[in-house]
């Protein structure tokens, strides 16, 4: 499939001699540069890179280039070897991953285990030395591999750097 991928997904079909000369690579370049800087003359007018990201103008063009992006997708103006051309003709599905509930009664028996002969003291001055690395902007590994040494689980250690730096909180676009 490696030459539809190049022939439909990178255009290289639009040149008679992509190879030929630099003149393909030099005139691609350019046209690169030249977005690009318009793209952060945009920015800039909008206070620069910070402001723009406190006003959700990053979130917003890259959520309108993905729906623009699958817009030209499904309507074959923009070819995805194997999804919208050239796909397989019968679609073979992945079987299904079905949880044993006794698998997952097993785990909680580990964990209550693990809980249990742990030293609880050391478990939770090991987290609050995760949460003071994270507060002083530390390196976390050390504080981390400590932590699991200690037994901690990662719910735990998730919920100290969650208490540390918050939670992601998806922007309604405008």
């Amino acid at each position: 499939r490696t030459q539809q991928v190049i022939a439909h997904e990178i255009d290289v079909v639009e040149y008679p001699d992509p190879l030929g000369g630099a003149y393909v690579i030099e005139e691609l370049t350019e046209k690169i540069v030249a977005e690009a800087r318009a793209y952060i003359d945009r920015i800039q007018k909008k206070g620069g890179a910070i402001e723009s990201i406190e006003q959700g103008f990053e979130q917003r063009e890259i959520a309108e280039a993905a729906f623009q992006t699958q817009l030209a997708i499904e309507r074959q103006d923009e070819i995805v070897v194997g999804i919208n051309k050239f796909g397989v003709e019968e679609e073979v599905l992945p079987p299904l991953l079905r949880i044993d509930p006794a698998a997952e009664q097993r785990q909680v028996e580990r964990l209550r285990a693990v809980r249990e002969r742990r030293d609880e003291d050391a478990a939770k001055e090991r987290l609050e030395e995760i949460h003071r690395a994270a507060s002083e902007d530390r390196n976390l590994m050390p504080a981390i591999l400590h932590a699991v040494a200690a037994e901690t689980t990662l719910g735990e250690i998730s919920n100290v750097l969650r208490d540390v730096y918050g939670e992601y909180q998806e922007t309604a676009l405008a």
